[in-house]
């Protein structure tokens, strides 16, 4: 079975999520080509248009999975290839985009959401819908001795050191909430993760002492996942599929969005011990890449 994986690029790049789960369908012997979009905004799709469908001609693809709602809309502009279009969140939570993700709802031929509350604002009324988060890769994300890492790190053994879960220059991670609150602690530092490899998130994730989200929205961010698979202890608001995904999980904590909320379950992350419980979850829900990979190679044998 041939996918023309349809996303856009910044830099040449694809996000890392998309490419992950590529790799992981490849392993199920899905031959897989990506089709990017190096231009902004609808005029930078119109203008890829003519070379997508040369790469159409070629490649003759059994489905084309597109990701993000613009690109669903782009690879529905031809009706010979079914398409598969997950949205991620950014394309469901701004109003602005909304509208562009349900005409890609109403042509594609089947689509996939990563949270609950997406499914819940975009109103898919046909059906062809399913609930499918992206994965991560365990072997990416391990277990390591706490202070070990830390001391490779050249981090201070006695300050509590808390990752932000994003950029603080991203306005939606909403900074000044967990700068507020990070504040508010003895001894604590907050650590921006930004322009890090995967390699260094994951030992930052094994030496801190919690991570934060306080994103005014999102989909179903990696992030969360990658600190469950690492043991690393949780608090964030209530955002995206973040509640369900660490309900029940000791070490991980919703707060509400003020910075005193935020700052008394981060003094409970910080003093959490035990950090296995958030791994054994991503196992137990099938939230890795290869397992996420087997329910998108059903819903394309469905199809074709």
């Amino acid at each position: 079975m041939k996918v023309l994986i349809v996303a856009r690029r910044k830099n040449g790049r694809y996000a890392p999520f998309i490419t992950e789960q590529v790799e992981a369908l490849q392993k199920d012997s899905i031959h897989c080509r990506y089709f990017g979009i190096d231009k902004k905004g609808i005029l930078g799709y119109l203008s890829s248009y003519r070379r997508f469908r040369k790469a159409i001609s070629e490649y003759q693809p059994d489905i084309i999975h597109a990701h993000y709602g613009l690109s669903g809309l782009f690879a529905n502009c031809q009706r010979k290839i079914p398409v598969v279009t997950t949205y991620h969140g950014s394309d469901i939570n701004d109003k602005h985009l909304l509208w562009i993700s349900r005409k890609s709802i109403h042509l594609s031929a089947f689509n996939v959401f990563v949270s609950q509350s997406n499914v819940e604002l975009a109103h898919p009324y046909n059906g062809r819908f399913a609930l499918l988060p992206c994965g991560i890769n365990l072997d990416d994300y391990p277990i390591l001795d706490k202070y070990k890492t830390r001391e490779e790190l050249g981090w201070e053994e006695s300050c509590h050191y808390v990752l932000f879960s994003g950029a603080f220059d991203n306005k939606v991670k909403n900074a000044p909430l967990a700068k507020g609150a990070v504040k508010q602690l003895n001894n604590s530092s907050l650590i921006e993760l930004k322009g890090y490899s995967r390699a260094e998130v994951a030992q930052m994730m094994n030496a801190a002492d919690a991570l934060v989200m306080t994103s005014f929205t999102e989909g179903s961010p990696q992030v969360i996942k990658e600190a469950m698979a690492c043991g690393c202890p949780i608090v964030s608001v209530d955002v995206g599929d973040v509640k369900d995904l660490i309900d029940g999980v000791e070490g991980c904590y919703i707060a509400e969005r003020s910075t005193e909320s935020v700052a008394s379950n981060l003094e409970k992350a910080i003093t959490f011990k035990k950090r296995t419980a958030g791994r054994q979850r991503i196992v137990r829900c099938g939230l890795t890449n290869d397992t996420i990979a087997e329910e998108l190679v059903k819903i394309y044998r469905s199809l074709i």
